[in-house]
């Protein structure tokens, strides 16, 4: 779900904002297999905030990690690489934006 909020009312983005995001997590491939982010359901949400100039990225990817020690950190390592790229491809998209993932 893409959404945009102003001051305290909420809008909708624009078409063109929703498309480069859209691409931009479809650009995006999880390491491990080679997936689109797009397609793995760790991103729930995106909100742009007009007032803020920023991008706010919801995942709750933290939540689903192994019990297993060593699997975690694995998982851990795979996630952190998905956020630095979907960061870096969002910032190119939007250098004018910050990139928040929360």
């Amino acid at each position: 779900m893409m959404e945009a909020s102003g001051n305290e009312e909420q809008k909708v983005m624009s078409p063109e904002m929703t498309r480069k995001i859209g691409a931009v997590l479809e650009k995006v491939r999880d390491p491990e297999s080679g997936l689109p982010v797009a397609q793995l359901g760790l991103i729930q949400r995106v909100r742009y905030s007009e007032k803020d100039r920023r991008l706010y990225i919801f995942t709750d990817a933290y939540r689903h990690l192994p019990h297993c020690v060593t699997c975690a950190a694995i998982a851990e390592t795979i996630i952190a690489t998905i956020v630095r790229d979907v960061t870096a491809e969002l910032q190119k998209e939007f250098p004018d934006l910050t990139v928040e993932f929360v």
